[in-house]
């Protein structure tokens, strides 16, 4: 009579509906103290639950995920027969359990398993939905449609549902074979403190950009791979956040080196195949993203991270060990603001630091804030409270700094797989749930809390904070508010303050972190740059994508990554030494060296497209003693300027001593007496003439003269000769068919070749 009159809309008292679930709960307790040991009735195994996981029973969809009293509750899902045997006269039952006391209460229900007929509630009579027969491995589809009115729910707070299917197997009775749990959070009226609710919506991505540009103009921009473009596309992880956050109350937390990496997408771009590089060809959907980023954000508080969200615990913990590895992090800061301001149009807030996991100890407070943030976003779990309730996320940590403790169990609440609608629907009820729970722990003290999940989202976890962020777009119990507001907000008097030591911190997250090889890497990386840009004539072209790939190395995307990381490493690296190879000096082969004096010339070649400056190179003799510099110096030095794409041969005055052969080391020098590059050495034969030679090679010298001066002669004496000869023979003129007297012979000259001089070729003289 009791359901008829529920079927007749009558709404009875919670005095009554307590009454009446108790009587559920006990009616059964004097048949079953009849009985004899191990004897059961299918009344009794039903309550005892023996048998309730041989279905898997799945909720797909209930809606509405917050009901209030003229609402229909409409509860979607799939019941599997995972047992050998068929089940026969199955049905699939709503059962309203217990109010649930608080947020512990919630999590213990969350995990338990199979049918308790004490806490799970008795069938909810006429909302049924009958399987005649479930074979064995069928899954079958279910639809429940109950009023809200039917429910008996009584004072606000979070009840728990489930969901079962009861059913006979062969050789059994009646008895409760698979059973799932989930929340319904009860708050028909608004409250009268409601929870402030901060959602970090963080748009960070893997990174992508290598350090290779193009020789053009425009730098060109290389990818490591076309990777982000199906993130951005309609659809992908990166699109689902833009285009689904912009209808929400969310703080936007962006690494710029996304954003930047997005633009270089907006125009031409190539992307590595192995040692080549082929057309980039997403340059529409990279603008219609960003174009969409930019309407969206519109009017709302935008966070940026350090550029290329750098791993604050790694190099806590292991840069630290690595002398300028600390360097980077104000310039990231700074070049990140400039990054937003330039590509949205807007002023990020650049004060808050994200360690992984919000996991803090002092070393990751210190560093954190060496860049100039005041505000270090933490979790529960790492600042833990023991206050009784959940208290208000900011507090003071010392030295200016606040920490903005963002709610653990929130936070994690969708870092499963949310693929299966049936994990999404479970882990949405349960954050509505929990979020009411906290405003009913304190409920005459307002309260602020911050949400922060993971960085880097799936598409499925996207949608499923959506689901629940809709689900509190009613007000009733919580109301927004952004992250900067959040971190001002008035601190709770009895929440921690005290940053956890060392010893405390998560020893999964420690063995994710960057090794210290890691970071001297970034050493010998950032040494190399610095040797290199200061010879260079446009240095921006090298220091800016380099600088940023190093920014990229420290990255918090490479936790897990190892290999990943290791390679891109090492690709940096590699890149910039070619670079550097491409100036470098010309190797030459063993010189002859005769006479007391000479030049030995040393080619420097530079094939980059800009010119070089400010090198110097250095000629040292081995044996001064025997072949030395004309200042009487072993060593001498030139400047060195070239312009891109040319040679230039510089040249060495010296002078020999001595007979024999001379090593010669060339080495080029930056102006602030660093080497640059490879040292090439090379042997100069030193062939000294003796006075004895030089009086000979006089002697034939001499020779030579005269015998030129008798030949003029004789040659004068003939031509003089001849023209008597003809003026007398003028008249007749010369015999038919003897020719004239032909001149000299023009000397073939040719033009000097400006060829470089072979190798073995004597030095210029």
């Amino acid at each position: 009579m009791a359901e008829a009159a529920d079927f007749q809309g009558t709404a009875p008292s919670p005095a009554r509906r307590w009454l009446r679930r108790t009587a559920a709960l006990l009616a059964g307790a004097p048949l079953l103290a009849g009985l004899a040991p191990g004897a059961t009735t299918p009344a009794a195994a039903a309550e005892e639950g023996s048998g309730s996981r041989t279905v898997e029973v799945t909720l797909n969809s209930l809606a509405p995920s917050t009901p209030v009293k003229n609402d229909t509750l409409t509860i979607s899902g799939t019941v599997t027969n995972q047992g050998k045997e068929p089940i026969d006269s199955a049905h699939v039952d709503l059962r309203v359990g217990q109010r649930l006391s608080g947020r512990d209460a919630i999590d213990s229900t969350a995990s338990r398993k199979g049918y308790a007929g004490g806490s799970d509630g008795a069938p909810l009579g006429g909302y049924t939905v009958k399987i005649p027969k479930l074979p064995a491995g069928i899954s079958q589809d279910f639809t429940l449609n109950v009023p809200v009115s039917k429910l008996d729910l009584g004072a606000d707070g979070v009840y728990q549902l489930g969901v079962s299917l009861s059913g006979r197997t062969p050789g059994d009775g009646e008895q409760v074979l698979g059973i799932q749990r989930t929340f319904l959070p009860w708050q028909p009226e608004a409250a009268e403190k409601k929870t402030q609710v901060s959602f970090v919506w963080p748009l960070i991505s893997t990174s992508h950009l290598s350090a290779r540009t193009g020789s053009d103009d425009q730098q060109t921009p290389v990818f490591e791979d076309d990777g982000l473009a199906a993130e951005l596309a309609p659809g992908g992880r990166l699109d689902q956040l833009v285009s689904l956050g912009a209808a929400l109350p969310v703080t936007w937390v962006v690494d710029p080196d996304l954003l930047a990496t997005v633009d270089a997408m907006t125009r031409t771009y190539r992307v590595r195949t192995g040692e080549t590089t082929v057309a980039g060809r997403n340059q529409s959907v990279a603008k219609q993203w960003l174009a969409s980023l930019e309407t969206a954000i519109q009017g709302r508080k935008v966070v940026a991270l350090p550029f290329a969200d750098p791993d604050l615990a790694s190099l806590a913990h292991k840069g630290k060990e690595v002398s300028g590895s600390l360097s980077h992090l104000q310039p990231a800061t700074k070049v990140a603001e400039t990054t937003v301001e330039t590509i949205l149009h807007v002023t990020p807030s650049t004060d808050f630091a994200w360690p992984v996991d919000g996991a803090l100890d002092p070393a990751i407070v210190d560093v954190a804030t060496s860049a100039g943030a005041h505000k270090v976003i933490s979790r529960s779990d790492s600042l833990r409270d023991d206050v009784g309730y959940t208290p208000t996320a900011a507090r003071p940590i010392g030295g200016g700094t606040t920490a903005v403790v963002a709610d653990a169990g929130l936070s994690i609440a969708f870092q499963g797989d949310m693929t299966r609608a049936g994990s999404s629907t479970l882990a949405v009820q349960k954050f509505l749930a929990q979020t009411l729970a906290i405003t009913q722990e304190e409920p005459d003290k307002q309260r602020s809390i911050v949400v922060a999940p993971q960085r880097m989202p799936t598409t499925a976890q996207i949608q499923s904070m959506v689901s629940a962020l809709t689900g509190l777009t009613t007000l009733r119990w919580t109301q927004p508010q952004d992250l900067l507001a959040a971190a001002a907000a008035k601190p709770d008097a009895g929440a921690t303050t005290r940053v956890p030591p060392a010893s405390r911190y998560p020893e999964r997250l420690r063995d994710s972190e960057l090794p210290v090889q890691a970071f001297r890497d970034m050493r010998t990386t950032q040494d190399t740059l610095d040797n290199f840009k200061v010879i260079l004539t446009a240095a921006y072209r090298v220091v800016t994508p380099f600088g940023n790939a190093i920014n990229r190395e420290m990255s918090t995307s490479w936790r897990d990554r190892s290999i990943e990381a290791k390679a891109y490493r090492d690709s940096v690296q590699q890149y910039l030494e070619s670079l550097t190879d491409e100036v470098k000096l010309i190797d030459k082969s063993d010189l002859m060296f005769s006479g007391r004096s000479a030049t030995i010339p040393v080619t420097v070649q530079n094939k980059l497209v800009q010119g070089i400056d400010h090198l110097v190179l250095q000629l040292r003799s081995t044996k001064p003693t025997r072949l030395k510099f004309d200042d009487g110096r072993a060593v001498s030095e030139q400047p060195v300027r070239i312009d891109g794409g040319h040679s230039q041969s510089v040249k060495f005055t010296a002078s020999a001593n001595a007979n024999g052969p001379v090593s010669m080391i060339a080495q080029l020098y930056t102006e602030d007496g660093k080497p640059y590059g490879q040292p090439m050495t090379f042997t100069v034969k030193v062939s000294e003439i003796t006075p004895t030679v030089m009086l000979v090679i006089a002697g034939g010298v001499l020779l030579l003269v005269l015998a030129g001066i008798r030949m003029y002669t004789q040659r004068k004496n003939a031509v003089a000769r001849g023209a008597a000869s003809e003026a007398a023979g003028a008249a007749d003129g010369p015999p038919d068919g003897e020719p004239g007297q032909p001149s000299d012979p023009t000397p073939d000259t040719g033009p000097e070749s400006g060829n470089p001089s072979g190798p073995g070729e004597k030095v210029d003289r």
